[in-house]
C-alpha cells in the first residue's frame, strides 16, 4: 500500500504531530532510513520511539541525498501520547538527538495531513563562496569556488528554469522516478554577504537534480555559453550535455510550502 492510500491513525485518540526540522547533513547518509547507515529520519524514529515506547514511523517532506543539510525539513508522525502538549514534542526529541539535528517546531495536524504528498513546492538553498582560503567550518555550508563567476550571466540562465520541464538532462542514471517531469517555479542568484547563493523552488526534484543544475550552469558560465545555447541544453533531453554534477557542501533544503 503506497502512503498516499494509507488509512489514517490506526487507534483512537492517536494524534498527528508534524514538525519542522534544521540539520547538518555532513555525518549522514541522507534524510532516509537506510540499514546499518546513519540517516536523519533514523535518528528522529529512535528519540520518537524513546518517548512512546513504541516505534513511531516519520514521513519527511523530501529525501535529501547524502551530506545535504536542511534549514526547513517537514516531517510528521502519529502520537499514541494523549496527555503532552504537541509544542512539547521539540524539547523532549532535541532532548534525545545529537546537536547536529534540531526540531525548530512542533504542532498539532489535521489527522490526513501528509508531509511529502500535501507539500505544494519545496525550496533549495547552494551557499558558495569565491575564496582560496575558507576556515573548515565554512567550507562545511558553503562549496569552495576558486573563482568569481559572472552573476548576471548566472542569472541569464537561471531564468530559463520556469514552467514545466522534462528534467532527463539532469537526471542521474540511478535515479527510479517514473516521470522525469517536473514544474520549476523558480530561480535565481543573488549575494549573500560574502556568499553567493543560487536558489530554486519546484513541485519535486529528482534525485541530485538540484546539484546538477548548478553545477551545469556553472559549467556553461565559466565557459561564456550565451543563454539561447544554454536553453538547447535544457530542452536536448541529452544528459551528456549536462555539466558536473556538484558535491553536496554547501546544499539545503531550504523550505517546504503546504
Amino acid at each position: 500500500m503506497s502512503d498516499r492510500n494509507r488509512p489514517g491513525p490506526a487507534k483512537g485518540g492517536e494524534r498527528n504531530i508534524k514538525l519542522l526540522v534544521a540539520y547538518d547533513g555532513s555525518s549522514y547518509c541522507g534524510w532516509q532510513r537506510q540499514k546499518d547507515r546513519k540517516s536523519v529520519q533514523g535518528e528522529i524514529e529512535a528519540a520518537l520511539e524513546k518517548i512512546h515506547g513504541h516505534p513511531a514511523p516519520l514521513t519527511g517532506a523530501g529525501r535529501t541525498d547524502s551530506g545535504v543539510h536542511a534549514a526547513g525539513q517537514t516531517a510528521n508522525f502519529y502520537s499514541s501520547i494523549k496527555s503532552m502538549d504537541p509544542g512539547r514534542f521539540r524539547p523532549a526529541l532535541n532532548g534525545l538527538l545529537p546537536a547536529s539535528i534540531r526540531v525548530l517546531d512542533s504542532r498539532e495536524v489535521p489527522p490526513d495531513f501528509h508531509a511529502r504528498f500535501d507539500a505544494r513546492s519545496r525550496s533549495y538553498r547552494y551557499f558558495f563562496v569565491s575564496s582560496r582560503e575558507v576556515s573548515p567550518r565554512e567550507k562545511q555550508c558553503a562549496l569552495v569556488l576558486k573563482r568569481r563567476p559572472d552573476i548576471a550571466l548566472l542569472n541569464a540562465y537561471a531564468r530559463l528554469f520556469r514552467g514545466e520541464f522534462d528534467c532527463r538532462v539532469f537526471a542521474v542514471p540511478r535515479d527510479l522516478s517514473k516521470s522525469r517531469s517536473r514544474h520549476i517555479y523558480g530561480a535565481y542568484f543573488f549575494m549573500e554577504g560574502q556568499k553567493l547563493v543560487f536558489e530554486i523552488r519546484a513541485n519535486a526534484f529528482l534525485w541530485k537534480m538540484v546539484r546538477s543544475i548548478a553545477g551545469t550552469i556553472l559549467f556553461y558560465e565559466e565557459r561564456k555559453i550565451p543563454p539561447e545555447e544554454f536553453r538547447r541544453v535544457i530542452v536536448s533531453g541529452k544528459r551528456e550535455l549536462a555539466g558536473p554534477t556538484l558535491p553536496p557542501d554547501g546544499l539545503f533544503l531550504w523550505q517546504v510550502e503546504y
